[in-house]
């Protein structure tokens, strides 16, 4: 069914933004979003380096062209994540410092947010559904009962997924706020 994969797509798509919300761990997501001027195209961070984890506090860039290095290190700087390179020739190394309390509560605000657009992009695919199927009434392929059936299918599909949403949303929070 082209509804449950189009919610699954945009759970998907939540999810993904969720990953890239720092904690108080080091994870190479965090940088999934990053993108660098490589020769003239913005290219992103993972097609011109290994991100390793070496501890819980630390992403290790290692560039596949040494050239690169500085480009890299000046998107990480003047990205929104507030984390500061270390080029040490070879390797730029990131660390993480650990949240205080207050930029936790607003990373907490900011995946609330993030939540809140993929329940739009929800009710957005619901309400696709909805209209084609009123639409299918309207021409006579499905009767009225049928179409009232059909509705209820895409609202409880909806309802799922937004329950799996707020599981997510939950789980990110938790993660958040753990010290």
């Amino acid at each position: 069914m082209d509804l449950d994969a189009s919610m699954r797509k945009s759970l998907d798509a939540t999810q993904r933004t969720f990953n890239t919300i720092r904690t108080g761990r080091a994870n190479p997501s965090l940088l999934d979003k990053l993108s660098v001027e490589y020769y003239g195209a913005d290219t992103p961070l993972k097609s011109l380096a290994t991100l390793s984890i070496p501890d819980s506090q630390t992403i290790q860039i290692q560039p596949f062209d040494t050239s690169s290095m500085a480009l890299i290190e000046k998107a990480i700087a003047m990205s929104d994540l507030g984390l500061t390179p270390n080029n040490d020739g070879k390797v730029i190394r990131i660390n993480i410092p650990p949240l205080t309390e207050d930029r936790r509560k607003e990373l907490c605000k900011l995946a609330a947010k993030y939540a809140e657009e993929g329940k739009v992009a929800l009710r957005n695919v619901r309400r696709d559904a909805i209209d084609k199927v009123k639409k299918q009434e309207k021409d006579g392929e499905l009767s009225e009962d049928q179409s009232r059936d059909e509705q209820d299918k895409v609202q409880k599909l909806t309802d799922k997924y937004i329950a799996e949403l707020e599981k997510l949303l939950a789980e990110k929070e938790a993660d958040i706020l753990k010290v």
